[in-house]
């Protein structure tokens, strides 16, 4: 149904009102039509009453069409008004356009047709410029709003900075203080140790047994003080960038021997049977040597220390791509799947409260992932609670010397080598009985 339209007409001629109103009602406007005779009298219909359009003549008593079109506008009135001129000049039509005219028409072209046409174009116009200014207003709005929300979450940004920066910097004093601290203990540390192997010893005097075991103890206790505090200042120098890996050419069969050889005394007090298996092409590799220990060390440690009963194996292989698998079996506790994510953070452990049963200080793991990383391996984990762990780390047999400073002596084989001259060193051919960690059956 067409919808039934509300017009103001204003003119001060009886005949060219009464003109209008049948030219609409000949055309078939559905419409309210009110009518007055001048600009004042307009103005106050216009405010009282809402109109969908205004006909208004340029010539009034009061004010000719321009100025009461600008009247209109400074009122924020919004209406589309067609203004009927008598007039045929081009300018004038121009100005009451940019005061805000919709359209105009002559009063010499007024038919049903043409009425009917510019009103509801002027209607149609009108409207889409209404729907176009909410739809600008709307995205002003909006960028307004983004603009705002732009500045606060600039502010959080740099709030954010500031408290990373002052978070670095916490963390860098704190890295600074505990390589400091772990440094200057490690001197008294080292006294205790040494003073107490002396003591220990037969030609310095005959201790009691009591007198030996109070001995003993100090002198275990002072080299896992040591070991802690060795931690302490590994991880700190990790955290600084300041450790650096020495390679050089080595039989890897050798240092796992000696690491192993260290931590059987620890397996044997607790009972555990300790078994290494190597079974490599050729086990002379370029890596750090001491580093490599280092792992080997606390990986053992971690077995021994979570391991009640059974065994602990150490299984070594070659891999493909002239890598080496280093596994580090056990029947310990086991991790929940739950905390694998968080085994290789520093300070973490499974058990944080102060009462726990296995003492550390959380960074072994942690340790040994850095070093892992700086040699360009891999570390895998599977474990399950109540039945073992297998740690696996797998390492390339040379590391990439054009990002190490490695003396050219460093690999050079003297004469008695137990390698071959016609053999490479540092090369084997890949086994096809590849090392698999998920083939390893835990059982206690």
């Amino acid at each position: 149904m067409e919808e039934t339209l509300k017009i103001l007409v204003v003119d001060d001629d009886d005949v060219d009102r009464m003109t209008v109103r049948r030219a609409l009602m000949k055309a078939g406007v559905r419409m309210k039509l009110s009518e007055v005779s001048d600009g004042n009298s307009a103005i106050s219909a216009l405010r009282n009453t809402t109109f969908d359009c205004a006909f208004l003549d340029y010539r009034l008593p009061d004010q000719d069409g321009l100025t009461l079109i600008q009247t209109l506008r400074s009122l924020n009135i919004k209406i589309p008004l067609v203004v009927l001129t008598s007039q045929g000049d081009e300018q004038v039509a121009v100005d009451l356009m940019k005061a805000g005219a919709t359209d105009y028409l002559s009063k010499s072209r007024v038919s049903s047709e043409t009425l009917a046409q510019v009103l509801r174009s002027a209607i149609r116009i009108y409207r889409a410029e209404m729907q176009a200014a909410i739809a600008h207003q709307q995205l002003r709005e909006n960028h307004e709003q983004l603009v705002k929300k732009n500045q606060e979450l600039e502010q959080q940004r740099q709030k954010i900075q500031i408290q990373n920066l002052k978070l670095l910097e916490a963390s860098r004093l704190k890295s600074q203080f505990l390589a400091t601290m772990s440094h200057e203990l490690r001197t008294p540390m080292n006294a205790i140790i040494g003073f107490s192997q002396i003591l220990l010893r037969p030609k310095f005097g005959n201790l009691t047994d009591q007198q030996a075991d109070m001995v003993e103890r100090i002198l275990n206790n002072g080299k896992h003080l040591l070991m802690l505090l060795n931690e302490v200042l590994d991880f700190s120098k990790l955290e600084e960038g300041q450790l650096e890996l020495k390679p050089e050419l080595f039989n890897l069969t050798k240092v796992i021997n000696v690491a192993v050889g260290e931590m059987r005394s620890l397996a044997e007090a607790k009972k555990l049977s300790l078994l290494v298996h190597i079974d490599l092409q050729n086990p002379w590799v370029v890596n750090d040597p001491m580093r490599i220990k280092q792992i080997l060390i606390n990986l053992l440690s971690n077995a021994i220390k979570f391991t009640e009963s059974g065994s602990i194996w150490i299984e070594v292989e070659d891999i493909p791509g002239n890598g080496v698998a280093i596994a580090v079996k056990d029947t310990g506790i086991g991790i929940a799947s739950k905390d694998f994510k968080h085994i290789f953070e520093a300070f973490r452990q499974v058990d944080q409260s102060i009462t726990r049963k296995y003492p550390g200080t959380g960074l072994g793991l942690a340790i040994i992932n850095s070093l892992v990383q700086m040699m360009n391996g891999k570390i895998f984990l599977e474990s399950q609670l109540g039945v073992g762990s297998i740690f696996t780390i797998e390492l390339p047999k040379q590391l990439a010397l054009s990002n190490l400073s490695i003396p050219s002596s460093t690999l050079q084989l003297d004469s008695k080598s137990m390698i071959s001259a016609n053999q490479n060193p540092i090369q084997s051919q890949p086994k096809s009985n590849h090392l698999s960690v998920r083939n390893f059956q835990i059982k206690k």
